[in-house]
């Protein structure tokens, strides 16, 4: 029992963590400093043709904090702005 109770605690960690963040703040994020790569719906850009929209939170920072592909580490984005545009693009479908 207490095996699963600590799976179901650890499952809802990144959603709990999900829910702190301000998706509509991470809007303007994306629009600054995404966008112009990733397209206006993050469904691919001009230099990013795959889409972006709807993932994960933990994805999407671990892409923005060390680069992913030919996408080098946004230095920029960090704190609040990291959380906020990671859940703004998961909210994306």
């Amino acid at each position: 029992m207490k095996r699963i109770a600590m799976t179901l605690v650890l499952l809802s960690l990144p959603a709990a963590l999900a829910f702190g963040a301000d998706a509509a703040a991470g809007k303007a994020v994306y629009d600054t400093k995404c966008k112009a790569c990733h397209g206006v719906d993050a469904k691919g850009g001009a230099m990013d043709k795959a889409s972006i929209a709807g993932t994960a939170v933990a994805t999407t920072k671990a892409a923005v904090e060390g680069g992913k592909g030919k996408m080098k580490a946004v230095a920029s984005v960090k704190g609040a702005d990291l959380d906020n545009v990671a859940a703004y693009v998961a909210s994306l479908k």
